[in-house]
């Protein structure tokens, strides 16, 4: 079943989404009224969670947007608001229930469950997989409409699958949904009727085998490829947290920006241990002979993720790791005796360095984007250099005056943002405050910090009668004086853009996320290729981030399909990938992909490469128009 959370607490989101997906729902994020008006409209959901109090468009006009639309799928409204009048104002808006908060969790889930029920009974009857339907009101399955016949365990086995396509399940819980735990068989007995439902449906017509093995975990429903997938065939994998922000950022040192990211980042180790566990599962196989060439594309598959995300979200090693184990497998040829030792180490080395706790980056982003332009008006050499080399990373850019009159040569030419000055200089008898009083005079609002070792009260009086904004006394940290400055300063205004990334690692997804929102970023996340286009023309990104290898609908396609629309040719396109290679990069910028970002991805890197795109396809538009 697919959810809609629509929250912009970024740190509720996240738990929301991390409970959902532990109680096996797939979940898109949207962080505004408006993005969630806009994804309810163009995707198909089976329940919408909606708050109540959000910026751009709020959780009740949301809902009556929707309803004066027809839409009929069920909304859980969720908000801090208690009162009976406000209960009656969410259900009369057209909200299907009303949870507040705080809330308890089994409540809630217990109220998802009934209004899916409820809606399910006014949905369709009939499960299909291409040409193959299950019809729940009859009881039949046919191909080309030819009917299949099933025992009741088949029937129930089939209908699990399509029920809920491409959702993973173990042995272990295939057993609890169709027996119960009182009379469950062993778990060998499922791969027994998976089997025999094989052999019906194939003595049935059918050609392709439907289900597909995940050695390790357990089966799953294969997407059909020959046709558009139906609404029901979106039910993506169980994801972790996916995280995104509208709010604009003042400063991306925030601590609880930080905070966010680094919680996000911690809750990966789950993530990474599955995958790893089916990479056991392929040692225990290949050791036991049984390595064959499903087992190995599934092997290289994991591999090849694990190598692009474990060391962007705080497993270098294991990154490294993992990039010798897809070395080893990417050839596809029959493994040596060494190899399949070399295989078991690695393994092994992977799941060791699983139980060390991730490296989480505690040092506060720098700000890429220059914004502010500040003259400094001092003769100490040493410290102006050093403040020169550290401004970048605070958002500034700085000019260096060593005396009055190159001062003011300057401010005949520009206007800064701010000034810092001395007020002395021993190679003159002028005093600074000669300039300050000229400056003031001229420009009133123009951000003076007087930065000197005089202390008496008469110059801080001076100082202040003349209106300066801060009087900072010597010696001081270059962080105490980019801190003062930040202070006196305009709040820096983030990059207003969203950027859509499409990646069918969930982990990926979510990281990417958790790294981009605290740069003022609006981020949405893409899990199914085959979903590009809809959401696409539905959310209008000012960039596009686009995985080179992904089942169905590659990055390299996507790339080309953008760069063919008439309307949309110049939006910028980065491809992303693991690979490194000059073929891989050639048939990226071959395609018209903007940019070649190589995983790991370093957080800085990848912020200014976005910010530079975006700004200069802006800046193009501007002066083309």
């Amino acid at each position: 079943m697919r959810i809609l959370l629509v929250e912009d607490d970024t740190l509720l989101s996240q738990k929301l989404a991390q409970l959902l997906t532990e109680n096996h729902y797939s979940v898109d994020l949207a962080t505004n009224g408006e993005i969630g008006l806009t994804l309810a409209i163009v995707v198909k959901y089976d329940l919408i969670l909606l708050d109540w109090l959000m910026p751009q468009l709020d959780g009740i006009s949301l809902c009556r947007q929707l309803r004066s639309l027809g839409y009929t799928t069920p909304i859980l409204l969720l908000t801090v608001k208690n009162r009976h009048a406000d209960i009656v104002a969410g259900l009369d808006a057209g909200a299907d229930d009303y949870i507040t908060k705080p809330y308890n969790e089994a409540a809630l889930l217990a109220t998802i469950r009934s209004l899916l029920r409820r809606s399910i009974e006014f949905s369709t009857s009939k499960l299909t997989w291409g040409n193959l339907c299950l019809d729940q009101i009859s009881g039949k399955v046919t191909y080309l409409d030819q009917i299949i016949a099933l025992t009741p365990t088949e029937y129930s086995l089939l209908e699990l699958f399509l029920q809920h396509p491409n959702r993973l399940f173990s042995r272990k819980v295939i057993l609890d949904r169709l027996w119960g735990f009182d009379d469950a068989p062993g778990e060998k007995s499922v791969t027994t009727h998976i089997k025999d439902l094989r052999k019906k449906l194939k003595a049935g017509g059918l050609a392709e085998d439907i289900l597909e093995t995940v050695y390790g975990i357990g089966y799953r429903l294969k997407l059909h490829l020959n046709e558009p997938p139906t609404a029901q065939q979106w039910d993506k994998l169980a994801n972790v947290p996916e995280t995104e922000s509208n709010y604009p950022v003042t400063h991306p040192l925030s601590l609880q920006n930080l905070t966010s990211v680094n919680q996000v980042l911690e809750q990966f180790q789950t993530s990474f241990s599955e995958q790893v566990e089916i990479l056991e599962q392929a040692k225990n196989d290949l050791l036991a002979g049984n390595w064959h060439a499903e087992l190995q594309q599934t092997a290289k598959k994991e591999t090849h993720k694990l190598a692009g995300s474990m060391e962007t979200f705080g497993y270098p090693q294991g990154s490294r790791l993992a990039r010798a184990l897809e070395n080893l497998l990417i050839q596809n040829r029959t493994l040596t005796d060494t190899d399949i030792t070399e295989f078991c180490q690695i393994v092994t080395a992977l799941r060791q360095e699983l139980t060390n706790p991730p490296v989480i980056n505690n040092t506060p982003p720098p700000l890429i984007r220059q914004n502010h332009h500040i003259l400094v008006v001092d003769d100490d050499t040493k410290l102006t250099t050093v403040l020169q080399v550290q401004a970048e990373a605070w958002g500034m850019t700085m000019t260096i005056a060593p005396d009055l009159a190159t001062a003011r040569n300057f401010l005949s030419l520009a206007t800064p943002d701010a000034v810092l000055l001395d007020l002395n200089f021993p190679d003159t008898q002028e005093d600074g405050i000669t300039l300050l009083e000229e400056l003031l005079e001229r420009t009133p609002k123009l951000p003076i910090i007087v930065f000197t070792v005089r202390d008496s009260l008469a110059d801080r009086l001076v100082v202040s009668r003349l209106g300066a904004r801060q009087f900072l006394h010597k010696p001081a940290t270059t962080a105490q004086i980019f801190q003062t400055l930040t202070y006196v300063l305009p709040p820096v205004q983030p990059l207003a853009a969203k950027v859509l990334i499409v990646d069918d690692d969930p982990v990926m997804l979510a990281g990417l996320s958790a790294l981009l929102t605290p740069w003022g970023l609006n981020v949405i996340t893409l899990s199914q290729s085959q979903d590009f286009w809809q959401v696409l023309t539905a959310t209008s990104p000012d960039l596009v981030m686009l995985d080179l290898e992904m089942p169905v609908v590659n990055g390299l396609e996507l790339c080309r399909v953008v760069r063919q629309d008439a309307q949309r040719g110049n939006l910028p396109v980065s491809i992303v990938t693991i690979h490194n290679d000059m073929e891989s990069l050639q048939q990226a910028f071959a395609s018209g992909a903007d940019d070649f970002i190589t995983k790991p991805i370093v957080e800085t890197e990848l912020v200014t490469r976005i910010f530079n795109l975006i700004e200069r396809r802006r800046w193009a538009t501007t002066h083309i128009n």
